[in-house]
């Protein structure tokens, strides 16, 4: 039987219940502890609607079909919940701890400083923020070369992506252990500077808004614009990324849109940055010149294009969706 590391999860909020569910479904014991200072009694109400949630939350994904419902209680045994007073027991001996406090800079940093302190020397320390960068959090801890952001999306036991957000002063032998970390327990680990907004919150910001801006302008009903992310705009980015959506249809058809989008609005917002039309200039437009975002040399592009073609064909049973066959 395979040894897997303890973590920690410092708040025993939505996201330190997520990535505890997360860790022991994967096999890991899990110290989930609360931060806030509670009476014995606090503790207790506490700590039982904690375990009623994540005991429930185990069960809905056997419903799904994502483990057997008699797997419940074992994975739950994997979690032990915490107090405050008890923290810097809680934190003695484990390698990898996930700090999910209040997103202010008051928590943050109290927090920070009772981890410096009682965390093992060379534990990873990863704040699950997705508001503050990590250079901004990174004095807090000692030392600060064992620190970065790791932003979990919720849900986190089900959403296989994690934005790791290194600051300046991180070693990159922490990241590396961190993506080895989440990559073992299936999830996707990205790396991005310390960029307000990470990549997936910046993206989504502009389309969330944007639809939010055709229903304020009356463009289309609720229901259709909801019809419309899932079934096309969604639907395609969960095969193909932004970038390579890109590719696929050429830079050129981006940079005539947004053109086109930003005259007949008159909004600067669908501009298309220089990096397309620097692209079109050095005829880098994407799969049919061999090159764009990606680098699609020695590609075996019909084969490609069959593979990504199959995983639309996969994508539309799944939402049974199927095409129409005539007899």
């Amino acid at each position: 039987m395979v040894e897997r590391e303890t973590i920690a999860a410092v708040g025993a909020g939505r996201m330190g219940r997520g990535m505890a569910v997360a860790f022991a479904y994967s096999g890991h014991p899990v110290r989930l502890i609360d931060a806030k200072p509670r009476s014995a009694q606090q503790f207790d109400r506490l700590k039982t609607e904690i375990l009623a949630e994540l005991r429930s939350i185990f069960l809905l994904m056997a419903e799904v079909g994502l483990m057997r419902a008699e797997e419940a209680d074992g994975m739950l045994a994997r979690i032990h919940i915490h107090g405050h007073d008890d923290l810097a027991r809680a934190l003695d001996g484990v390698p990898f701890i996930f700090e999910g406090v209040p997103e202010t800079l008051e928590a943050k940093r109290e927090v920070f400083d009772t981890l410096s302190r009682h965390a093992d020397p060379d534990a990873v320390i990863a704040s699950t923020t997705s508001t503050i960068l990590s250079n901004d959090l990174q004095g807090f801890v000692s030392p600060p070369e064992r620190f970065l952001n790791a932003h979990w999306l919720n849900p986190a036991y089900l959403v296989p992506l994690v934005e790791l957000s290194p600051g300046d002063a991180t070693d990159p032998a922490v990241t590396a252990r961190l993506i080895g970390l989440l990559e073992r327990i299936g999830k996707v680990p990205v790396t991005c500077a310390a960029s307000p907004g990470y990549i997936v919150p910046r993206i989504q910001a502009l389309a969330m808004n944007e639809a939010a801006r055709l229903v304020e302008e009356g463009v289309a009903s609720n229901a259709d614009i909801d019809k419309a992310t899932k079934y096309g705009f969604g639907f395609r980015f969960a095969v193909l990324g932004l970038l390579e959506f890109i590719d696929w249809g050429g830079g050129d058809i981006l940079y005539h849109a947004s053109r086109y989008m930003t005259r007949a609005t008159g909004q600067d917002r669908f501009a298309a940055p220089g990096i397309i039309e620097t692209n079109m200039a050095e005829g880098r437009r994407g799969l049919r010149d061999g090159q764009g975002f990606l680098d699609y040399d020695g590609l075996d592009v019909a084969a490609y294009q069959k593979e990504r073609i199959g995983a639309f064909a996969a994508m539309l049973r799944h939402l049974d969706k199927m095409p129409v066959k005539g007899e």
